[in-house]
This record gives C-alpha cells, structure tokens and sequence, in this order.
C-alpha cells in the first residue's frame, strides 16, 4: 500500500533527514516508526502526503506516484493525526468530526451521520457528546475525535504523529486498548510516529527502528525485541528488552501444565483419595462440559460435602491469547503461583512461572527459526 523507493531527503543547509530510505507497508498493516528527536521518522511520515517534498527517490500510495498526484486530493484520501489534535474551537465535535467528508463534497446529513458513527467507534456518544466544543472535553476525548475526524471520510491510509503522546499514561493505555479495537475493525494501513518503544512495541505488526535518517531494523516486535539487528537497536529497545517482549507474546495451548482435576458431580472424598496419590494439595473444579467452577484443596475435600460448595472463586485467570505480561501482572496480582488459561469459559490449563519462561524463550528462538513455536522443543531452546 505504501512504498518507499531510496527516499532522500535532505536540506539547502546540507542536512540529510532520511537517506536512501526504502521499504513497504502492507495493505491493512500497522507500521510504528520509532526512534529519538531529529531522527527523520516525522519527515518520513509528512512525505507520504507530501507536506513535506523528497529530495530524490518515489513514494507510492496504493501503487500510485504521489509526486504525479495532486496534494490537496492526495491529502483527502489520507487520514492524518498529530498529537495536539488540531480541532477546530468555534465548531462542535460532529462538525469537526465531518470537516474532510464537507469539504470532499458530501451531503451535510450525510456526513454528519458518517461522523455519528465514526464517534460512536471511538467511544464518544454521539448524543452526548456530538453538541459539544472542544473546549469541553478532556486531552484523551479531544484525542479521540481526532482520530474520529481522520477516518470519516474512509481513508485507506492513515497517518499518526505521536497522537497519543499529549496525555497522561493511564489515559494513554486506554487510548492505545481503544485503538487496537477500533483497528481491528477497519484494518486501516498505518503509519505511526513514536519516541516510545513499549508504544512502538504494544502497537505496531511491524517497526522501524531509527537510527540518524536510517532504518537499523524492520521487522516484527518480537524479532527487534529477541534479535535486535545492531547494537544500536539493543541500545535503544533497553537491557529489559526481555521483559517488553512479554507484551508480544502470546499464551497459547502447548505453553500450559494440567494440574489435577475435580468434577462437580464427582463425591468429595474420592477426589480427595486421587490427590493424596498423586501427592497434590488442590484441584481445579470443573462443571461436566469443562467450564471452568474454581479450585479447591484438599482439606476442604477431606471434610466432604458437595463439590459446588466447597470450591473457591477463580480470581486470577487470563484468556488463552492474552500476552505474557497480562499473565504474570495476574500472578503478581493476586500472589499467585500460576494462573488458569481459558477458552471463553473452558479451561484449558494453568500456566505457572517456570512455563511463562519457558514460552518466552521458545518464541524468541522461533522468531530466529522462522517457524511456530510450538515446533520449537523446549529442550533445543538456547539459553541466550
């Protein structure tokens, strides 16, 4: 969707921004540009809808020359978000909101009702919040719109410049969970600017990582997190890479142990005799379709009672799916030394600390082989 072909942009002072820079954004794909101040990711990105002019080399846009495009119609078919948001204060959010959809020449209950919907899928009710000024609304909401605004008239490409960067962390986490969501559902090609890796990382399917107006390394965020390309990107992507890599790595089905089972229609003191022959002090308790009841331990089993009864709540407990780091924030959580793994409600198994490592490695020894993980036997893992 987006190419670069020995890009170069450089100045009438004789500085080089970016220098014979060349890759590809797939259609659809999520691409972070990350790096420090000053090194040519922003000039890369404000290239693309051409507010800023190569110096040498082609960019293509679905195939299409852009330097043979006229910008203003280029910019229109291209969303485009900055981190103070640019609202316009004398207009309410639908109006902002419907500004690019007005100007193409839509009708104006048209794009008003394009720009309800684009609010309602940024988590802004249009009701409530349609009628309001910017002046109104807080950092993250005024952030949203922005992002709303970008996307009304259906872009195939959007461009992001640190958008989320004006507002305060936990604000900031809950705009990158809406915009993952929100991603998922439009599957737009983006381009997104950042100085923060762990934004770079928890964002993108792909990253740039910048050196001075160079690329150092293109590839999956697992890949730069586990093989970084230089000492450079080692440098930059931290010493705690391995714990960032949590974020990239998904639990799946073959990472897990099967602790000892209890059924709901099974008597107390049977389960109980089966854990003191296995040498266990708890179960897991299940219904008789595998849904996931709680867990109980044997001293309750050994008083006897019905199983329904004596079995505790499972509080700590992640998707199967969810990263690594949502697992080990659960164990840290509620001091636990594993937590269960489910499917909806079907329990599939617990994942213990010594299993969550084991997973860690195995992905990163994957990632060098170019195969799943799960063909990765854990005793071939390197202890790199």
């Amino acid at each position: 969707m987006i190419r670069f072909e020995q890009v170069t942009k450089r100045y009438p002072d004789g500085t080089t921004a970016v220098d014979d820079l060349s890759f590809e954004v797939d259609e659809g794909e999520l691409v972070t540009l990350v790096g420090p101040s000053g090194c040519g990711k922003t000039t890369t990105m404000m290239m693309v809808n051409r507010l800023i002019e190569p110096t040498s080399g082609r960019i293509l846009v679905d195939g299409e020359d852009i330097a043979r495009t006229d910008p203003v119609r280029l910019r229109r078919r291209i969303g485009y978000v900055i981190q103070q948001v640019g609202l316009f204060p004398h207009r309410t959010v639908l109006d902002n909101t419907a500004t690019v959809p007005a100007l193409l020449g839509w009708k104006r209950a048209k794009a008003r009702e394009r720009a309800a919907e684009l609010l309602d899928l940024v988590g802004l009710d249009p009701k409530t919040y349609g009628a309001r000024y910017p002046e109104q609304l807080s950092g993250g909401q005024r952030q949203r719109v922005g992002v709303a605004r970008a996307l009304a008239a259906d872009p195939p490409v959007l461009l992001m410049d640190e958008p989320f960067g004006a507002v305060d962390p936990v604000v900031r986490e809950q705009l990158q969970d809406e915009f993952l969501r929100m991603q998922a559902a439009v599957r737009k090609t983006v381009l997104l600017v950042t100085h923060d890796i762990e934004e770079a990382v928890r964002l993108g399917d792909r990253i740039a990582v910048y050196g001075q107006g160079r690329i150092e390394q293109f590839d999956t965020p697992g890949a730069v997190l586990g093989s970084p390309a230089t000492s450079y990107v080692a440098g930059f992507v931290g010493a705690d890479r391995g714990l960032k890599r949590l974020s990239v790595t998904e639990i799946e089905p073959d990472d897990l142990e099967q602790p000892p089972v209890a059924r709901l229609g099974e008597a107390a003191e049977t389960a109980a005799e089966r854990l003191r022959a296995e040498g266990a002090r708890w179960a897991v308790v299940l219904d008789e379709g595998g849904d996931l009841h709680g867990w109980v331990g044997i001293e309750e089993l050994t008083r006897g009672g019905a199983l329904r009864d004596l079995a505790h709540r499972m509080t700590a407990w992640v998707p199967v799916g969810a990263p690594l780091k949502q697992a080990f924030g659960v164990m840290l959580q509620h001091d636990a030394g594993w937590v269960a793994v489910l499917d909806g409600a079907r329990f599939l198994g617990v994942l213990t600390p010594a299993k969550l490592h084991e997973a860690l490695r195995r992905s990163v020894d994957a990632e060098a082989r170019g195969v799943a993980r799960g063909q990765v036997p854990f005793d071939s893992v390197s202890d790199a």
